[in-house]
């Protein structure tokens, strides 16, 4: 039988659970609500642009400048640029994250590992904007050493420092799903005769390329939406270029230079940066949903 001190502990500790349960689900709902708004403004203010300008004009022309008469209003330039940006950290990032997850999960032992991990993700903590300014102190000038012609503010610099900063995202979850597939697999493999490398490649990385791909998209994703270090690295001038030897403007250091309240509130000029938002909104969407899907596709379950 439950005395009266029994039922009291019982009563508070049931209270105490649903104050619990209501402060998390108060917590889920400020961050869905926050996420819907952000969306509501993007959109609201991206459709009194898109009643001026005509979307394909948008989404088509080669030529962005908002601010000159006559006003282009071509994304393109935008794009190329941060998909250059993008691309280019890519080169960076995926193939020295993938080999720095590999030592770790496979080579490393745990003090060494221990010891290196912490350090990476401590990589992708440093503020942005001092990666921007590694970039024109040291980077950009190192780079002038070997190519005389090279302006201040180029792309090749800013897809380096964006390399660096996503590399941590690429190295740590490719240690994580690199790590998850079992060690019996890696055994079987070496009782078949298979060397180091030959199970790393075709049964370790095979067995994790869920992760793996999920990494590289998430780092790719995140290229292409940074803003800081781009912004002072590559410069703002809008162009069609395939070439990471000049000075380029992305999508996000366009929205940091038009905010920083030159702009007329309620202009065209003003709500292309809801536009650009959008955009850039969708695209980084678009990312993750497909590193979602990817994880969910090629996913390996294990006994």
């Amino acid at each position: 039988m439950i005395g009266t001190e029994d039922r009291v502990f019982i009563r508070k500790r049931l209270w105490r659970e649903r104050i619990v349960r209501a402060a998390t689900f108060l917590c889920a709902l400020i961050s869905i609500g926050t996420t819907f708004g952000i969306i509501y403004v993007l959109v609201s203010e991206s459709v009194q642009f898109f009643a001026k300008v005509s979307p394909i004009e948008f989404f088509t022309g080669t030529e962005w400048a908002p601010r000159f008469a006559p006003p282009k209003f071509g994304v393109l330039p935008l794009l190329n640029g941060t998909l250059l940006v993008a691309v280019g950290a890519g080169a960076v990032a995926i193939p020295l994250g993938l080999l720095a997850g590999i030592y770790l999960s496979e080579y490393a032992k745990p003090r060494v590992r221990n010891a290196l991990k912490p350090i990476l993700e401590v990589l992708a903590g440093i503020p942005t904007v001092v990666y921007g300014y590694f970039a024109i102190t040291f980077i950009t000038p190192l780079l002038q050493q070997r190519i005389p012609d090279l302006p201040i503010f180029n792309a090749l610099s800013a897809a380096i420092v964006v390399g660096i900063m996503t590399l941590p995202i690429v190295a740590s979850l490719s240690e994580d799903a690199l790590s998850a597939v079992p060690r019996e697999l890696r055994e079987g493999g070496m009782a078949m005769g298979a060397t180091k490398g030959e199970v790393i490649r075709k049964i370790v990385i095979p067995g994790a390329l869920s992760g793996v791909m999920s990494a590289f998209l998430l780092a790719f994703s995140r290229a292409v939406g940074e803003t800081m270090a781009v912004t002072l690295a590559a410069g703002a001038d809008p162009k069609m270029t395939l070439s990471f030897l000049t000075s380029i403007q992305t999508m996000s250091a366009y929205i940091v230079q038009a905010s920083l309240g030159d702009t007329p509130h309620g202009t065209v000029e003003y709500q292309t940066i809801f536009a650009v938002g959008l955009t850039l909104f969708v695209i980084t969407l678009i990312m993750n949903l497909l590193a979602a899907w990817l994880v969910k596709r090629y996913r390996q379950r294990y006994a």
